[in-house]
């Protein structure tokens, strides 16, 4: 495909947001000529969450009719009250509900529906999902399903690449390898977002992972294919968005730099990616559009690259849709990448050449979960999400949502654009920093760490940034008794509408006597002992119920404190960070005691494995994996507590377990 002139008609290349009406004239209107296809009336977005509230805003800024679906236990989310009509997929589990495409398609013909956006995700890769799509007579908001059949497998998308001329890393024979192929990386052939993807850095490693690998892509994907390739040590996650139309257009919309990465996913993305030398940016550029050539390519897409330490690119995958971080490629090139998608789902032409960037941004994947806990996610109420600042803030909840066990622990994408990096990090850390996040624990302050690292403010990238410095970052923060002060200050403080001899007499009846109060955070107790007139190194400058104030080493510090209505406890934001705080019963509850050696399921979810041969009097080894167990779209492995005997074993594969769920028990072999 080549490149067309557009029309005869002057055009302009201004960047294109939602609300920009044009021109009947301008290529990518509708009613242009070049257009064979008929406008849009009624989008359904075949998602939930965040991207289906993102997509229903740009749809209603277009004048779309918006159609959402829903599980059950999505029956009250903000994609379903953004939406001017909802229709029930009636179940909670993926499979049954959002990876229905007959039922989304059905709800799409029922609520009048004449185009489906996939958002990202899901169906949103699902060749045989886009055709079922446009012979049910809707349009489909993606790419030509040819092109999503040619890249969904890695393996021949990288046969195709490499006759495109792409540079590849070679692929690996895994039950062929030597001590000369490590490190390896393992990976699912099918699917993405890191499942079953495992780094072997020894040949006796190799057939478990290969298990695991099999196991959870075929889980995840429904294939079980998994290939290996060399594992680059230090390397950096490049990407390249592109964007094309049906008349021979390919925009490359710049760089983005996602190597700050978890279990393989993204959590901090940046456009343009910093630091790369112009020949290879060039380069990333041509091989991207190259990638979207040799597949015909519409719509939006991105293809991503593994840059080594000294300069080289390799693809790694084109992903056929929308991905999550494209808000921070809005932000340089000032354009709408859902309303291009949706105008050239209807037929328009892009003008020959994207608008230049401008500036830099920075996105934060906030996720409800514990970083500091293998990443452990978390389920709940979100009590208060509020972010301030010039920032943007793309989410799925509100206050007083429930996370749900059944899906992805994102909370919201925070995004910051600046006229320059230094500055965007800086805003997006402070926005970070200042946020309200009550009910759920989060990953909040590591973003916040990170951000603010050496390494990071010096553009200084790869993907073992967290494998290097995750214990520092998720150190427990030296203010926590600072805050455990001020819950402790702003309980004793009485009501505004106290008696009067009560708001006048302090915080107790004997003055001279310390009142003692206990609070855990993050798993840790704090003591803390308070008087109204001092505590050692600190003066209370004032205390009420939700705002205390303290002078700490001579320097004026407020504390916002909430409590929780509903549950024990208490929330307590400052400068100098915020904390979740429990208060301590004076008795412990007997029904708290477990047999020791017991495992307990650190949230609800599926065992997907239980480790082979595993059964009651087995012998196991400290740190040993016994069950894996699946929730919110992650893998999480149960290990030996000590080294002993298996004693009881209440798991099955295939079995759902609650939170705290008694899964085995193992007895301690008595020390030598």
């Amino acid at each position: 495909m080549t490149d067309k002139p557009m029309t005869d008609t002057p055009t302009t290349d201004k960047p294109l947001d939602s609300g920009t009406p044009l021109n009947p004239l301008h290529p990518l209107n509708p009613l242009h000529p070049l257009n064979p296809r008929k406008p849009l009336t009624s989008l359904l977005v075949a998602n939930r969450g965040e991207i289906a509230v993102r997509v229903f805003r740009t749809a209603r800024a277009l004048g779309l009719a918006t159609v959402a679906v829903h599980s059950d236990p999505d029956e009250d989310a903000l994609h379903v009250r953004e939406a001017d009509a909802a229709v029930r997929l009636p179940g909670a589990a993926p499979a049954d509900t959002y990876l229905r495409g007959d039922l989304v398609i059905k709800a799409a013909l029922a609520a009048g529906a004449d185009a489906v956006h996939p958002g990202y995700g899901f169906l949103s890769e699902n060749a045989g999902f886009a055709r079922e799509v446009r012979a049910a007579g809707l349009t489909w908001v993606g790419p030509p399903p040819a092109a999503i059949e040619a890249m969904a497998s890695k393996t021949r998308a990288k046969e195709l690449m490499r006759a495109a001329g792409v540079p590849l890393l070679d692929p690996v024979d895994p039950d062929a390898a030597t001590p000369a192929d490590l490190p390896l990386l393992l990976k699912a052939a099918a699917g993405g977002g890191g499942r079953g993807m495992r780094v072997v850095r020894a040949l006796e490693e190799l057939p478990e992972a290969l298990a695991g690998a099999r196991a959870e892509a075929a889980s995840a994907f429904g294939d079980a294919e998994v290939f290996a390739e060399p594992y680059v040590e230090r390397g950096r996650h490049v990407e390249v968005q592109v964007l094309a139309d049906a008349h021979g257009t390919v925009w490359a919309l710049g760089t983005r730099d996602c190597s700050l990465q978890r279990r393989h996913q993204k959590v901090i993305e940046e456009a343009p990616a910093p630091g790369l030398p112009e020949p290879l940016r060039a380069t990333l550029h041509e091989a991207a559009v190259a990638a979207a050539r040799a597949v015909s390519y519409e719509g939006a897409g991105t293809v991503e690259f593994l840059v080594t330490a000294d300069g080289r690119p390799y693809f790694l995958e084109m992903n056929t849709r929308l991905q999550v971080e494209h808000p921070v490629t809005e932000a340089v090139f000032g354009l709408d990448l859902v309303a291009l998608q949706l105008r050239i789902a209807e037929g328009a032409a892009l003008p020959l050449t994207p608008p230049e960037p401008d500036g830099h941004a920075v996105e934060a994947r906030l996720y409800a979960e514990d970083p500091a806990r293998d990443w452990r996610p978390q389920t709940g109420v979100l009590h208060s999400l509020a972010v301030p600042g010039a920032v943007r803030v793309d989410t799925g909840f509100t206050d007083g949502d429930t996370v749900s066990v059944h899906y992805d622990p994102m909370l919201a994408k925070v995004v910051a654009h600046a006229p320059t990096r230094a500055e965007a990090v800086r805003t997006l850390a402070h926005a970070l920093a200042a946020a309200r996040i009550h009910g759920l624990t989060t990953n909040r302050e590591l973003l916040v760490r990170s951000l603010r690292h050496p390494e990071f403010t010096a553009g200084q990238l790869d993907t073992g940034f967290y494998e290097r410095h995750l214990t520092a970052l998720t150190e427990e923060a030296p203010d926590v008794s600072l805050a455990a002060l001020a819950a402790a200050l702003a309980e004793a403080a009485p009501a505004p509408d106290a008696p009067l001899a009560r708001r006048l007499g302090g915080w107790r009846n004997v003055r001279s006597q310390p009142q003692t109060r206990r609070y855990t955070a993050s798993g840790t107790e704090h003591e803390v002992q308070y008087q109204p007139v001092n505590h050692p190194g600190v003066r209370v400058l004032a205390a009420e119920r939700d705002l205390v104030t303290l002078e700490v080493e001579g320097i004026r510090r407020l504390f916002h404190v909430k409590q929780n209505s509903n549950t024990s406890e208490v929330y307590v934001d400052s400068a100098l960070g915020s904390h979740t705080l429990t208060p301590v019963p004076r008795f412990a509850d007997p029904q708290d005691r477990t047999e020791p050696g017991s495992l307990l399921a650190p949230m609800p979810g599926t065992v997907v494995r239980v480790a082979e041969g595993l059964a009651p009097g087995s012998p196991v080894t400290a740190g040993q994996p016994l069950l894996w167990l699946e929730a919110m779209k992650m893998e999480h492995r149960i290990l030996a507590p000590a080294s002993g005997t298996l004693t009881a074993l209440h798991a099955a594969t295939g079995q759902q377990v609650e939170f705290g769920a008694l899964l085995a028990v193992v007895q301690e072999e008595p020390q030598a």
